[in-house]
């Protein structure tokens, strides 16, 4: 275990999710990490045309007592761009990605955690496909796709991840820090593990989780063309420009 590890960085990307972004908040103050770690969160509002930013606002306000700090973005840039940003804000020695929709849960961080408590593993990816946790399900095209573009990046990047795709990414900040990730949208999940994997010795870890999967009525924003930006992202980023 790197002994130093005290903190964890917990980056929210949010747009538009002034409903359920207090729910998720909440979820994520109430989790009590391991070994005492404590937790940063850094939500970085991508210029959200609701009322994202008053309502986390509001929030600051009123948990005066957690480490909790706001970015807003001065354009819509996409989902990657705020991960950039909360990745570049990070000040824990490991930090891990949450999106602010009710689909991962945060009580799980201590799964993902343990690996790297015991000396393990330098990054931790949640799988929704491995282990006997609670899955809703939902859209069989779009496990079948997950599946497939794993496939496709294990090709290039010679891991055996089951999910690629996961947003329960855990890493080493200073690994994280040290890509030049430039996935605005929802490549950076391509991105992101086309270049961790070329780090020297890195040790790459998965753990089961559970997924409470949202509708397009409820709020999902990823859909067919995203699945087609990731296939040119692996090929990008594993072919055409691996730095």
């Amino acid at each position: 275990m790197r002994s130093e590890f005290k903190k964890l960085s917990i980056i929210i990307p949010a747009y538009n999710e002034a409903k359920t972004i207090h729910l998720i908040l909440d979820k994520v103050k109430a989790v009590s990490l391991k070994n005492g770690i404590d937790k940063e969160l850094i939500i970085v509002n991508d210029f959200s045309s609701d009322d994202t930013k008053i309502v986390v606002e509001n929030y600051i306000h009123a948990n005066k007592n957690l480490d909790i700090r706001l970015f807003n973005q001065d354009k819509n840039y996409g989902k990657g761009a705020a991960l950039h940003k909360g990745i570049e804000l990070s000040t824990g020695e490991y930090l891990i990605i949450q999106d602010a929709d009710l689909e991962y849960a945060p009580e799980e961080y201590n799964d993902l955690l343990k690996p790297i408590l015991e000396g393990q593993a330098d990054v931790v990816y949640g799988s929704r496909f491995i282990g006997g946790k609670p899955h809703r399900i939902l859209f069989y095209w779009h496990s079948i796709g997950n599946i497939f573009l794993t496939r496709l990046s294990n090709m290039f990047t010679n891991l055996n991840l089951t999910d690629m795709e996961t947003c329960y990414k855990m890493i080493r900040t200073d690994f994280a820090q040290s890509l030049s990730l430039k996935e605005n949208r929802f490549g950076f999940e391509p991105e992101v593990t086309a270049k961790l994997s070329r780090i020297p010795n890195i040790r790459i870890y998965e753990v089961g989780i559970s997924y409470y999967g949202r509708t397009y009525e409820e709020g999902k924003k990823i859909g067919w063309r995203d699945g087609f930006r990731a296939i040119y992202c692996i090929c990008k980023y594993n072919i055409w420009s691996r730095r």
